[in-house]
């Protein structure tokens, strides 16, 4: 598709709409508003994705690269059969066509730093006085596409926080956080582009996911390279259709024949609670316990039903001991394993569990501290992150907008701003060029600069003129991340 047709329709007539005379459209994105209790800034993270996908692939195969009778007479007719009779027409589009790339600047804090509320993560603006529409007319895909990653490596960054808090309080192995958190959304996510960036955004804070193609979306977009570094990673695991087929009648028995002869050695992962998960792990486990200490390798336990919480740590008001229990005290009880040096139990390295149903950052925490009361280390488990985390937030979970601030009319620069009396203060915008700047560990806004102050700080130009200026790396986002 032509991308200048990935709009809203609105924006299609803005050109005429601008002031005789315009040459100029400076606009910024900022995240306005947390609707996430104790979150209060956002990470940054997906505007090189949009910049090497669409700005530099998708224009040039699909607008720049195809005849421009072809493009124009296709723009025409969308025209015509949308809005009916107009007067649009096609000429900025040819001018555009005949230039051969997209005439913009766009400057960029580092992807990967986390940025206050109200604080802008980058600015673009025209480079060519005729192309003053296009700043304005990249909103709606820049606002389709970047606010996803954003929030999900936002959210992932806040699972990493917690964490590795209660890592560091209870188990000797701090570095298992980094497979703690596996990304289990692609199945519940808005389309594939949106499971892509959202698994990246993941991957900026854990190495564990299932979401296979957000894998390959760092090699083409971030340069990492997994014959190099560990990009994501995951281990073989049953799902219940499996566990059905082997009927309820032998399940010991597709245990068994799963960690003996399909998997005599490493990690794999079994669905549980297709039936009785109670049976599974009282009866089933104590009469394999001899073939699982013998493997070269974990058996992880998986639960899928019920409340995480309860299942993992026990329910105090279970109707019998098992429920009481839980998984982690019941397998504690069959496998045994050690106490490490600040008094927390750690099962056998031969045997653990994951549950990946509806997990929640309170969830997560409560998971963690009811391990922690019950004498338990935290890395005891493994938690599946999926779309109920990923998918259930909207652009406005932290308020993103891209907003214009300044234009040029007639060789005169304006400030320009909006601030609804009607509204709360949310939706005020900054006013005129922008400066950001780093002063005590954290990123502060300076708008109404002059076009010399506007030039230093910490936006740093990633693309000019059909041009990507600056080519961050996955090992590199990583590093600012856990910065």
């Amino acid at each position: 598709m032509n991308p200048l047709l990935l709009t809203d329709g609105y924006k299609l007539d803005h050109r005429r709409q601008y002031p005789q005379g315009t040459t100029l459209v400076y606009s910024n994105w900022t995240p306005r508003k947390s609707r996430m209790p104790g979150i209060d800034e956002v990470v940054f993270f997906g505007l090189q994705y949009f910049i090497k996908k669409y700005i530099l692939e998708d224009f040039e195969h699909y607008f720049f690269s195809q005849p421009k009778e072809a493009v124009l007479a296709a723009y025409k007719r969308r025209m015509d059969h949308y809005l009916g009779p107009n007067e649009i027409g096609t000429d900025h589009i040819a001018a555009l066509h005949d230039l051969g790339y997209i005439p913009m600047v766009i400057k960029a804090l580092p992807e990967g730093v986390s940025v206050p509320m109200r604080v802008p993560m980058f600015t673009m603006y025209n480079t060519l006085p005729e192309f003053f529409w296009l700043t304005n007319y990249f909103e709606t895909l820049l606002s389709n596409v970047i606010w996803l990653p954003c929030t999900s490596a936002t959210i992932a960054k806040s699972y990493r926080k917690l964490l590795d808090e209660y890592a560091a309080a209870t188990s000797s192995a701090p570095e298992f956080v980094d497979w703690q958190g596996h990304d289990f959304s692609m199945r519940g996510m808005g389309g594939i582009e949106a499971a892509l960036v959202s698994g990246m955004g993941h991957l900026l804070s854990f190495t564990g996911t299932d979401t296979v193609p957000a894998i390959e979306c760092l090699e083409q977009y971030y340069r990492a390279d997994a014959t190099k570094e560990l990009v994501g990673g995951s281990v073989p695991a049953t799902e219940h259709s499996v566990m059905s087929m082997g009927t309820i009648e032998d399940e010991q028995g597709t245990f068994k024949r799963l960690i003996t002869e399909v998997y005599p050695d490493g990690i794999v992962s079994v669905v549980s609670d297709t039936w009785d998960l109670w049976k599974v792990l009282t009866q089933y486990l104590p009469a394999l316990k001899e073939e699982i200490l013998a493997r070269n390798g974990k058996l992880v336990i998986r639960p899928d039903s019920g409340d995480p919480v309860l299942i993992l740590c026990g329910d105090p008001e279970g109707e019998n001991e098992y429920e009481r229990k839980g998984v982690v005290q019941l397998l504690w009880e069959v496998f045994g394993g050690k106490v490490n040096d600040k008094g927390y139990k750690e099962l056998d390295p031969h045997i653990g569990a994951i549950y990946g149903d509806s997990i929640t950052l309170e969830r997560a925490r409560a998971i963690c501290e009811g391990l922690k009361q019950n004498g338990f280390a935290s890395t005891n488990v493994v938690l599946g992150i999926g779309s109920f985390t990923y998918q259930y937030n909207t652009r406005d979970t932290f308020g993103f907008a891209m907003k214009a601030t300044y234009g040029e009319v007639n060789g005169a620069g304006r400030p320009i701003f909006k601030d609804p009396v009607t509204d709360d203060g949310t939706k005020k915008s900054a006013k005129g060029l922008m400066k950001v700047v780093l002063e005590h560990n954290t990123y502060q806004l300076r708008d109404q600069v002059s076009w010399e102050e506007e030039q230093t700080g910490a936006l740093k130009e990633v693309f000019r003129d059909g041009k990507l200026l600056v080519d961050q790396s996955l090992a590199e986002i990583r590093e600012r991340i856990k910065a």
